[in-house]
């Protein structure tokens, strides 16, 4: 399977594709088999987010490989009692879930550094993202294993009782109803953007990386292009910023509005050979809850662009301490607000809330 490789010369970068030797180890076959349908599977999403030309030929593919991708069951140990009631009929909101696999920071696979709830208004004319840190301190409910409770950091609900506590912890905190759960290994970004060509970034300060994969690397402040491997390391430092989580949350939004506008723009669409490239190049991983239609949902979303998004970072009064550990404190007044919008349907309001 290609490898792709970073190489720096002041500022011009380049990806060497190098050949690594296939494993020798027959067993390893399915599980890559299953990872191709599950990157394809990503891709396609997004083509058909993205316009209506691929939607038909699209939507057939979808149909002969969804089956294999992961199901979550996300809901089944939320009490029923317990849950915020629809409100406004049509609308649907979305927990995102991140991880990233390959963080040189991550020290395990039990937690949710990426926490969003994603509006799509009843008319699906746009997508308002809200990204929740993940050490909002919050009430974790107790799981059905007894653990959590009591207050916590909000990513702590993934730890203690996975998804559907997650599902709990999220709606307790919210009052807003989640329809649709996705999970998303967000270091399959670096495959995405090399196959664009590149995305388009505005830096908004210059900063130099203190954990990375390639090595230190040093953005200069202003619109660059950057590869996979350099939007990837964009995306995840946060040490070399004062506001730590809250940085990193505004750079992972703008990566994903730049693979957006680039897929939009940038030919994917119109040519088969960059659109099998975009597709087979994406080396990512993504499971659902077990009622979510992807190819009705990409049907539904087909029109939405970068423009049409609107990303936010829940209210807060800033960090401090609890104990021993370092937490953010959500300015309940403020986020009552937006999340009475959300709930409503109200995008005018949640756009408002949101300043």
């Amino acid at each position: 399977m290609p490898r792709h490789e970073q190489t720096t010369d002041l500022g011009t970068e380049r990806s060497v594709v190098t050949s690594a030797p296939e494993p020798t180890d027959g067993s390893e076959q399915p599980r890559r088999r299953r990872r191709w349908r599950r990157v394809a599977l990503i891709s396609l999403v997004v083509v058909l987010l993205l316009g209506g030309g691929a939607v038909i030929a699209g939507g057939l593919y979808l149909r002969s490989v969804e089956s294999d991708i992961d199901r979550v069951d996300a809901f089944e140990d939320v009490p029923v009692e317990s849950r915020p009631e629809p409100v406004a009929k049509g609308a649907m909101n979305i927990m995102i879930l991140g991880s990233d696999s390959r963080d040189p920071e991550s020290s395990g696979g039990s937690r949710s550094d990426t926490i969003i709830l994603a509006h799509l208004p009843k008319d699906r004319s746009s997508a308002q993202l809200i990204s929740i840190p993940r050490d909002t301190w919050v009430p974790v409910p107790k799981s059905k294993n007894g653990h959590g409770g009591r207050d916590a950091k909000i990513n702590a609900a993934y730890a203690w009782g996975g998804v559907p506590l997650m599902v709990q912890t999220v709606e307790k905190f919210t009052s807003v109803r989640i329809d649709h759960v996705a999970m998303v290994d967000f270091a399959g970004f670096k495959e995405i953007v090399d196959a664009l060509g590149g995305i388009e970034v505005d830096v908004e300060k210059g900063f130099t990386t203190k954990y990375s994969l390639s090595g230190s690397r040093t953005f200069p402040a202003g619109p660059q292009t950057m590869d996979g491997a350099a939007a990837l390391d964009y995306a995840r430092e946060r040490h070399a910023f004062a506001d730590g989580d809250f940085a990193r949350i505004r750079h992972q939004q703008q990566v994903i509005k730049s693979i957006l506008d680039k897929a939009a723009t940038g030919g994917v669409l119109a040519n088969p050979g960059k659109l099998n490239s975009f597709v087979k190049a994406t080396a990512s991983a993504v499971a659902v809850d077990e009622s979510m239609s992807l190819v009705d949902f990409a049907m539904e979303l087909r029109g939405l662009r970068g423009g049409n998004l609107t990303f936010f970072t829940c209210p807060s009064k800033g960090t401090g301490r609890v104990g021993s550990e370092s937490v953010v404190f959500a300015d309940t007044a403020k986020a009552k607000v937006l999340f009475n919008a959300v709930r409503n349907d109200a995008v005018p309001e949640i756009l408002a809330a949101g300043k």
